[in-house]
């Protein structure tokens, strides 16, 4: 169950290589994502993320794929509509 919309999703090519290479799908963590599961962030980032529900600014997710990559997930902040308008699926490095 989505608590959030993802808005236009669009990931880079090295976390689409990667999240293929684990056998996984994009789909798998986009739906942790907007079910509050934010992952392996840290408690003051999942506050953050909780605090964000209610605000509109963004959300921040961290997986590692089953082969230990680590992605993010980004859900851009609320724009004057209260619609989020993008997520990216990305790594860490690329940010």
């Amino acid at each position: 169950m989505n608590i959030f919309p993802l808005g236009q999703i669009v990931a880079t090519p090295a976390a689409l290589e990667a999240i293929q290479d684990s056998g996984q799908t994009p789909a798998f963590f986009l739906d942790k994502h907007a079910a509050g599961d934010w992952g392996e962030v840290g408690k003051q980032d999942a506050a953050l993320n909780d605090q964000a529900l209610l605000d509109g600014e963004r959300l921040l997710s961290a997986y590692r794929t089953l082969k230990g990559v680590r992605i993010w997930i980004i859900t851009e902040a609320t724009d004057d509509e209260g619609i989020r308008s993008s997520t990216s699926i990305t790594l860490p490095e690329e940010y």
